[in-house]
């Protein structure tokens, strides 16, 4: 089967943010302790750090990281983690009910993105504290010296501010799970004053606040009207978070439901655009996505030991092995991201460590990466600049269960900066057929196929867990081009990427492979 897709130059989607390749961190199960840090590891530095970790996550290409939650969040006082290691109190943790030591906290996780280059995304607490509690923090990260909070920031050694940019209000403020759950008008009210107070401190600031929590919330999009209401020209995002299972619905139907995540966004979007209107403000407002990921299916979780031996010390939750399946609806998620660039400025996979994880630590000190770090990897390399608006010519659709019309290939095309690369990304939906893609690149003079890679499986259930290099990118065969045409072969249940060279002004293409 053929596919015909065309880009031109001239018609863009929107500008690719770097922060769309962030993660998550949260204190939960072994994220953290043995996750990023484990004092006394063969490759930890003389903070803890795992270098085997970090090395990781430089090479996977995070840009920011959000941290210390999630839930964890809503019951934390962030002054437990900090201050000397020794002083500082261990904590009954209610959101995954386990003990917190506090032995990682606020300057652990600073100096932690500083080694793995990575732009910090804090979360404040709204849900058993308020403006106070925001204030203080920020003023302890923020401010320079001279007051209590930045004096004592000074007193543990860090002499400089961080300067925070991004910091979000709390976190999934409208779900029933959440420690100190609230209404939206609750939360709206909440999330406006403490948002405008922490501006008043530090007007440089950029702050997420929190829309719903699933696209299938019964509360949505009610909440997010609500809350983008009274947040409107305080906030300068609107939290979304994102998260698919249902393996068992079949692989047609699984690896459709990326459509109802482009259909969430556009549906914040036209939210946002209302209240623009309404509130008759000037100021832009984007989408966070700053949770996404793929739930893997039973057989493949590793465990869920909180709910049967609850109050340990960094407890196995919730441990997944990604197969290729699941692979693909997240690449799927990560196009969908893509293709509405415009919107969506940040986005944190979640999480980056062991939990819905790209990277796996284990019992004997060891690592291994899931097939979704490769996904990940290979478009926070290679996506940059625009999102181009790609028409594609006649594309076979199939039907499912939640789906009327769900095109055979997903598909996403990215031109860099200095206009001297394309890329192509795209996500094979068929079970059986191999697609012949077909690119053709209108003013943009093609001059080189550079890569070609192909993500596959001979099975869709193969995950890397006890083969760590069972399902890793390799070459594609038989990419080419003629004048202005790329064309390439897709295999069945596969993700692949195809970079060109471009040369601006026009040249003689090189049909190289």
């Amino acid at each position: 089967m053929v596919i015909k897709l065309l880009s031109n130059a001239a018609y863009l989607r929107g500008t690719i943010d770097g922060r769309l390749f962030s993660s998550f961190l949260e204190h939960m199960g072994r994220v953290i302790y043995t996750g990023i840090y484990e004092p006394g590891h063969p490759t930890a530095d003389d903070q803890g750090f795992r270098g085997d970790v970090l090395q990781a996550v430089r090479q996977m290409g995070v840009t920011a990281v959000r941290y210390p939650g999630g839930n964890f969040v809503s019951n934390y006082h962030w002054q437990d983690g900090v201050g000397p290691a020794a002083q500082r109190p261990r904590r009954v943790e209610l959101a995954w009910r386990s003990v917190e030591t506090n032995a990682f906290g606020l300057n652990e996780f600073m100096r932690w993105a500083a080694k793995a280059g990575a732009q910090p995304i804090l979360t404040v607490n709204l849900g058993t504290q308020g403006i106070e509690n925001a204030l203080e923090l920020l003023e302890y990260c923020n401010h320079d010296q001279g007051t209590f909070f930045s004096d004592l920031r000074r007193s543990h050694g860090i002499a400089q501010p961080y300067r925070v940019q991004t910091w979000c209000l709390g976190n999934e403020m409208d779900g029933h799970w959440q420690i100190g759950h609230k209404t939206a008008q609750e939360y709206a009210r909440l999330a406006a004053e403490t948002g405008r107070a922490m501006k008043r401190l530090d007007p440089d600031i950029q702050l997420v606040a929190c829309g719903s929590s699933k696209s299938d919330m019964a509360s949505h999009p009610a909440w997010d009207l609500e809350v983008l209401e009274q947040v409107y020209g305080i906030a300068d995002y609107l939290a979304l978070h994102q998260y698919y299972g249902g393996q068992e619905m079949g692989t047609a139907s699984f690896l459709a439901q990326s459509l109802d995540m482009e259909a969430y966004f556009d549906t914040i979007r036209a939210a946002i655009t209302v209240m623009r209107k309404k509130t008759r403000s000037q100021a832009p407002m984007y989408i966070s996505l700053d949770e996404w990921g793929v739930w893997s299916k039973a057989e493949h979780s590793i465990g869920r030991a909180f709910e049967r031996t609850p109050w340990n010390i960094a407890p196995v939750i919730d441990e997944q092995a990604y197969t290729m399946e699941d692979t693909l609806l997240f690449a799927s998620m990560l196009l969908a991201v893509l293709k509405h660039a415009d919107i969506v400025k940040i986005a944190c996979q979640a999480l980056l460590t062991n939990i819905s994880a790209c990277i796996m630590t284990t019992p004997d000190g060891g690592i291994w990466l899931q097939p979704i770090y490769y996904v990940f990897m290979m478009v926070a390399r290679h996506a940059q600049g625009q999102v181009l608006h790609t028409v594609d010519v006649a594309m076979p659709h199939y039907a499912c269960d939640a789906f009327d019309r769900v095109p055979v290939l997903d598909h996403v095309q990215t031109l860099r900066e200095d206009g001297v690369e394309a890329v192509c990304f795209a996500v094979n939906r068929s079970q059986t057929e191999t697609l012949t893609l077909q690119w053709q690149l209108e003013h943009l003079h093609p001059v080189k196929i550079e890569e070609f890679t192909v993500l596959s499986a001979p099975d869709k259930n193969m995950t890397n867990r006890s083969h760590p290099e069972a399902i890793r990118p390799c070459a594609g065969q038989g990419a080419r081009l003629a004048g202005d045409t790329c064309q390439a072969d897709v295999p069945p249940l596969s993700f692949c990427m195809l970079r060109v060279s471009l040369h601006n002004g026009g040249g003689q293409s090189d049909a190289s492979v």
